[in-house]
């Protein structure tokens, strides 16, 4: 279950995502800037459960998804 946030979450394909209807990512960077928590969702379950990470925790899934290491 999630909590309920304070003001509308707004979703934004991620720039990494193809146009062509299969892999795509939505985060929701207005409440990162706000709440510091990073929200990730798979678009073609917009009613699903959403990801929510920390800055930190983000930054390493980005690491990891690239194939690179971190110390």
């Amino acid at each position: 279950m999630t909590k309920a946030t304070p003001h509308p979450v707004i979703w934004v394909k991620s720039s990494y995502s193809q146009g062509n209807g299969g892999e795509c990512l939505e985060w929701a960077p207005a409440h990162a800037a706000l709440t510091g928590e990073v929200l990730l969702r798979d678009s073609k379950a917009p009613h699903a459960p959403h990801l929510t990470l920390t800055p930190a925790s983000f930054a390493g899934l980005v690491s990891l998804a690239k194939g690179s290491r971190s110390a």
